[in-house]
């Protein structure tokens, strides 16, 4: 059963009567996730939201709330029907401009100073040990700061970090704890799928170099460049960390570059855990697949009472247990 509910000031109206389909989307690098509803357009709901003020939707699935957020469009046709779309509060970050100066601090420490600069209120908070040595950055958004701020992070230590909004709060937590249990397969939930590879934006070699535009050291991926010929990127030299620390990055990167792209697009029935961020068992017999992915991108649609999700995920090379 969905249950979607209206906050206009100090009052709130159940206008779950209204809904005709609900669409709740996400994807990976995105601050926001947003809920988009259409409504049968009558005198209650055309009366009922007003974006100029600041209304806000609660949508719930079987009593366990899935969204919360600012209203921040609407549209009405003339089929008489009302669309509102709504963003959670990582909309914030994405829509806060400022310059942020941060010396020694950790990813912990940037995202508690930017939310708190901007009044978004926050649940736990991953703790996180590395300091960044230095993260200037001018006329920035918040998200773009924290992005930064966590890419450091996972150069210097491989840890990957990632934030969503619950319940009103924004989260940051570990990717790797949060690998679900639910499993994707043919015969059984998933509708249907498809495969990409590519090695459109592949690398076989990176070169690395100093302030001065030196070359400080070059890394192949010699059986690679036999086959397919030589392709560079180039990246600056990380001063902070030590020779052994910048060699140990550059293999890393390169392993990841030279990696061809893995895209699976999954439709299957709805499971309203499943969204970007989180890994799941992809078992697909036809193509050979039995691993964990994850989540890149997610849409989930309810239409009356069949709820689907179409998910773009991404192969995971680091853990493949069920």
């Amino acid at each position: 059963m969905l249950t979607l509910i209206l906050n206009k000031s100090s009052k709130s109206y159940d206008i779950s009567d209204l809904i005709e389909s609900v669409t709740w989307k996400g994807r990976k690098g995105s601050a926001a996730r947003s809920l988009s509803v259409t409504l049968a357009d009558t005198d209650k709901a055309s009366s009922g939201v007003d974006v100029t003020r600041g209304d806000s939707l609660v949508f719930y699935e079987d009593g366990s709330e899935l969204f919360r957020g600012l209203i921040m469009a609407s549209q009405r046709t003339d089929s008489r029907k009302e669309t509102v779309t709504a963003y959670d509060n990582g909309i914030y970050l994405s829509n806060n401009k400022d310059t942020f100066v941060f010396n020694n601090k950790t990813v912990h420490d940037v995202f508690v100073d930017v939310c708190k600069r901007f009044g978004v209120k926050t649940g736990s908070a991953a703790s996180t040990s590395y300091k960044i040595p230095e993260l200037v950055k001018k006329s920035s958004t918040a998200w773009d700061t924290l992005l930064d701020a966590i890419s450091q992070d996972f150069k210097a230590t491989g840890n990957k970090y990632y934030i969503s909004s619950e319940k009103g709060l924004l989260y940051l937590r570990k990717r790797t704890e949060n690998i679900l249990q639910y499993v994707l397969e043919t015969g059984g939930n998933i509708t249907s799928y498809s495969l990409k590879n590519s090695i459109e934006k592949i690398n076989t070699r990176i070169k690395v170099l100093t302030k001065e535009d030196t070359v400080y050291a070059v890394e192949k991926n010699t059986e690679l460049e036999k086959k397919i010929g030589i392709f560079q990127d180039i990246e600056s030299k990380d001063d902070d960390l030590t020779d052994a620390q910048l060699k140990a990055q550059i293999k890393e990167h390169l392993k990841e570059k030279s990696t061809p792209e893995e895209t699976l697009s999954v439709t299957a029935l709805g499971i309203s855990d499943v969204i970007s961020g989180v890994g799941v068992w992809v078992k697909i017999d036809h193509l050979g697949i039995a691993r964990t992915y994850w989540v890149d991108e997610d849409t989930h649609t309810w239409n009356g009472d069949v709820h689907t999700m179409t998910l773009k995920l991404n192969k995971n090379n680091g853990v493949d247990k069920k």
